[in-house]
């Protein structure tokens, strides 16, 4: 059921990560159209890889990409959960950085 459910969320945010796109322009900083649809990509993977852990929860840690640097933020529950993150980040194809800003809530 577990498992169910989290490829329920990750096909979610996926498709929400992509339907978001459609309309976007090129924000600042980012110097194409193809920049921009890539770091898409990539925050939408780090949120599907979430979703399936069941160490890191997808709905309470924040993903953006900026030129292939995900920055993530928001709460964990403990140090593992907010290392887990991270690791998790760093493995998707074409993440040149991670900026892990998540705090752990005591």
């Amino acid at each position: 059921m577990k498992t169910s459910q989290s490829r329920l969320v990750a096909a979610a945010l996926v498709a929400a990560s992509v339907f978001s796109v459609a309309g976007c322009a090129v924000t600042r900083d980012q110097s194409t159209v193809g920049q921009y649809v890539d770091d898409s990509a990539i925050t939408a993977q780090v949120k599907a890889k979430f979703a399936d852990s069941p160490v890191v929860s997808a709905m309470a840690i924040s993903v953006e990409t900026l030129n292939g640097t995900v920055q993530l933020s928001g709460f964990a529950k403990n140090d593992t959960e907010r290392n887990t993150a991270e690791s998790i980040a760093r493995k998707v194809p074409n993440v040149k950085a991670v900026k892990n800003n998540i705090v752990v809530r005591p």
